[in-house]
């Protein structure tokens, strides 16, 4: 069975006035980008990312990723 990382974080930004990939990826230290694959499961972030992300949200990492069974 193939697992797979997903995330929360476009609703993440949404819930945290509308926050645009541009200002999380500043408030990271990623680019755009790195956001735009993060979003669509193109791109495992590292431990440290991950952190990063779910400080700027003031969520547990688990909050913003977990894996999905299908």
């Amino acid at each position: 069975m193939a697992e797979a990382l997903k995330n929360n974080i476009r609703m993440l930004r949404f819930m945290n006035g509308e926050m645009t990939q541009k200002e999380l990826a500043a408030r990271v230290d990623v680019t755009r980008q790195t956001i735009i694959a993060l979003e669509s499961g193109k791109y495992v972030p590292s431990l440290l990312l991950a952190m990063r992300i779910a400080e700027t949200f003031n969520v547990k990492v688990e909050e913003v990723f977990f894996l999905d069974p299908n």
